[in-house]
């Protein structure tokens, strides 16, 4: 815990000052101490990326990330200080109940990140993913080794600049950290809303009372956390700012939706949002309309750039097309079997079982899938029936409605993608606390509701409980619990105690796990890593293996044709 407070207070410095510099370069004109924090996340993710093409992000990178820092503070550090003061006025000028509130959750954020890691993707790629961008930057065809190494989101691509590896091998929590923001952000919306009365400071103010459920992905750094966090940003500022806009907060929504789809393209429909506000206001932002079209163009190339050097489909996860022709690229039997797997996932379906279900059929399945898929695909649709007569009764707005349909333009895309719940949980939240806002709105319920959800976060926390009513999966039938002995020292990335046996395939070495009896696990293991049986069931059924380009790792890999062999 407290090795992980202490990084974070650098997180913090580097982020306010990069957040500061990238609001006045943009001139966003944010005054919001969480909001140049999103910032400087944005900004390090952009820095990070670019330098990743070229090489490791490691103390080299380290160097010059500090130095950038204390020259931005030296230079503007009257006008910083200002931010550090004007944030700090704002959390002691707090109601005392959100102020006690917003303690112990801090304290409950620090303990779980300092937990087990709880997510099983940490195990498949998170780990992986991160490992190889300090070690190597971007590696050409890296997803030919393992294709979850594909996804590369923009997130890991940001705890790779903020884990610190050249210094202790443990931080792994970037997500607790943008936890924290979300709540200091809400909480401070929600002493604001006890004066104004504003229903979009309530909805916004609600958040916290979903940290029990998202308590669960922070102890490694699940790319799902942010899209929660900053929909919510997006969707407040949209709000505030749908009858009268100016390029200021344009701009700002604009960036948070990018960095929304550089971290997770499942957010896709989230650029609806400042499409739509564009086209509304096109002549009053057009004199601006410079700045959103640069970042905008950053993003792409960059999304663009690191596809390419890693799967060599410019557009993955679309894999229908690509421009460039390399000796690195995915085989399209193998991209395609990521893509099917994907797809059957959230319907928990075979092949043969998808080829063989009609539409209706395949909306019945996934609506009455038991556990916790089932509870929010349930949720999801009792929502899109339910909000249309709360809206049109109690909150008749265009902007509700614009979200509304947003919302079910996303449910329709990933219906047809990956139907899973936690690509949706964003809009789940936000229009179940959008109904909550509506009907249970007096400050004695709602202080009531904050404490009983923070009592029942610290219990689950602390005492260990069986998940075997939420899930069939035995890898995750235990929560993530707080342990004393990581009080100091916070636990090891990965929740795996395997060792790793060395081994070769053809003139690849790797590592491969000895207990693999999860077929997608690479863990913690020293690079390069791949189970092995994930290497013998594409050979024997896709006739493909991952070979070394060179004998430099940082050369990258191809997938060699075993047909003939």
């Amino acid at each position: 815990m407290i090795l992980i407070l202490l990084s974070w207070i650098y997180v913090f410095f580097s982020t306010i000052n990069l957040g500061f510099v990238t609001d006045k370069i943009l001139r966003i004109k944010n005054q919001n101490f969480v909001i140049h924090a999103v910032l400087g996340l944005f900004t390090t993710t952009v820095f990070t990326s670019i330098w990743a093409i070229f090489g490791r992000v490691n103390f080299e990178f380290h160097i010059v990330l500090f130095f950038v820092n204390l020259a931005i503070f030296i230079k503007y550090q009257k006008e910083i200080w200002l931010l550090y003061k004007s944030f700090f006025k704002e959390i002691i000028s707090l109601a005392t109940p959100l102020k006690v509130a917003l303690s112990i959750i801090t304290i409950l954020i620090l303990a779980q990140c300092a937990s087990i890691p709880y997510i099983l993707d940490n195990e498949s790629y998170y780990i992986q993913t991160i490992k190889w961008i300090n070690e190597y930057g971007f590696v050409k065809g890296l997803a030919n080794l393992h294709f979850f190494l594909a996804q590369t989101s923009g997130w890991h691509i940001l705890q790779s600049a903020y884990n610190f590896s050249f210094l202790y091998d443990k931080f792994n929590d970037l997500s607790g950290f943008c936890l924290l923001l979300g709540n200091i952000f809400s909480i401070t919306k929600l002493n604001d809303y006890f004066k104004n009365k504003d229903k979009n400071y309530l909805i916004i103010g609600m958040l916290p009372l979903a940290n029990i459920f998202l308590f669960q992905f922070i102890s490694s750094p699940s790319p799902d956390i942010p899209i929660y966090i900053f929909s919510f940003l997006i969707f407040f500022y949209f709000l505030q700012n749908f009858k009268k806009l100016d390029a200021e907060n344009f701009n700002l929504i604009v960036i948070l939706v990018l960095f929304s789809l550089f971290i997770k393209t499942t957010s896709f429909a989230l650029i609806f949002i400042p499409i739509l506000l564009l086209a509304k206001n096109f002549k009053k932002l057009l004199p601006d309309l410079f700045k959103s079209v640069l970042v905008s163009v950053i993003i792409l190339l960059l999304f663009v750039i690191k596809n390419s050097i890693i799967s060599g489909f410019t557009l993955f996860p679309i894999i229908n097309f690509h421009f460039l022709e390399t000796d690195y690229i995915i085989p399209e039997t193998i991209a395609k079997f990521y893509y099917q797997e994907t797809k059957l996932y959230g319907y928990v379906l075979t092949h043969e079982q998808y080829d063989k279900i009609s539409v209706s059929e395949l909306f019945i399945r996934w609506f009455t899938l038991p556990k916790l898929h089932g509870f929010f695909n349930k949720l999801s649709i009792i929502l899109i029936i339910v909000c249309p007569i709360f809206i049109y009764k109690f909150f008749n707005k265009k902007g509700i409605w614009v979200l509304y349909f947003i919302m079910c333009l996303q449910l329709a895309f990933l219906f047809c993608t990956s139907p899973q719940y936690r690509f949706f949980v964003n809009f789940i939240l936000f229009f179940s606390f959008f109904l909550m806002a509506l009907l249970l709105n007096k400050r004695r319920f709602i202080v009531l509701s904050l404490y009983f959800s923070i009592f029942i976060t610290g219990f689950v926390l602390l005492i260990p409980i069986n998940l075997k009513i939420f899930t069939k999966n035995k890898f995750v039938l235990s929560t993530s619990n707080f342990s004393v002995e990581n009080i100091v020292y916070p636990y090891k990335n990965t929740k795996s105690n395997t060792t790793f046996e060395y081994l070769q395939n053809g003139n690849l070495h790797f590592y491969s796990p000895v207990e693999n009896d999860f077929f997608w696990s690479s863990g913690d293991g020293e690079l390069p890593c791949v189970n092995k049986a994930q290497i013998e069931y594409f050979n024997y059924y896709y006739k493909v293996k991952p070979q070394m380009r060179t004998s430099n790792l940082k050369d990258g890999f191809y997938a060699k044709n075993t047909s003939k062999e």
